[in-house]
């Protein structure tokens, strides 16, 4: 039996055309979506304040997508917006895990943060002040977050504050690794 090679070359194209056709496609940037729970809405605006809409929560490990018009006036990814508690479960304070909400921008500098909930019976004057928080906006996932160097040490508790810092920096370089370009590119 032979065959032709003019056959072989058509199957061959043919073939090609099938399994380009069965390709995925490459995944679609996430739409910002409707508040449901305009609780968070108003917690994400206020650690992302550029962000003109937030994507519902997604990946692994778990974020919001921030996002603002670009300059066609489409939405375009700014940031991400994430729970430490969900990215650094284990981390504890004095009295258990400080949950807090952050936001980053594209370049690895945070845009906000947030002390949601705590259970330290320091926080009043350690987690829980304006100061706190502020501290972190601006700040780069490249900086040491060290305690007494470039995050303000309370005393009386040290434990609350060197914890609440390392969850930020470990949650913030963990979404930073996941989903940033690398530096340079």
């Amino acid at each position: 039996m032979t065959i032709r090679p003019a056959l072989v070359a058509c199957a061959c194209v043919l073939g090609l055309a099938v399994a380009t056709a069965q390709q995925p496609p490459a995944p679609a940037v996430p739409a910002p979506v409707k508040p449901k729970n305009a609780r968070l809405m108003e917690q994400m605006a206020r650690v992302f304040p550029s962000a003109q809409g937030f994507s519902a929560k997604q990946g692994d490990p778990p974020h919001f997508v921030a996002f603002a018009n670009d300059t066609s006036g489409r939405p375009a990814p700014i940031g991400y917006v994430y729970w430490t508690t969900e990215l650094e479960p284990l981390e504890r304070g004095y009295d258990g895990p400080i949950k807090m909400l952050v936001g980053m921008d594209m370049k690895g500098v945070l845009t906000g943060l947030m002390v949601v909930e705590h259970h330290e019976p320091y926080g009043n004057f350690s987690v829980e002040t304006p100061g706190f928080a502020n501290q972190f906006k601006g700040k780069s996932i490249r900086d040491s977050f060290k305690v007494g160097v470039d995050v303000d040490a309370i005393t009386r508790a040290t434990i609350t504050v060197t914890s609440a810092a390392r969850a930020v920096k470990n949650a913030s370089r963990r979404i930073a690794r996941q989903y940033l370009p690398a530096p340079g590119k």
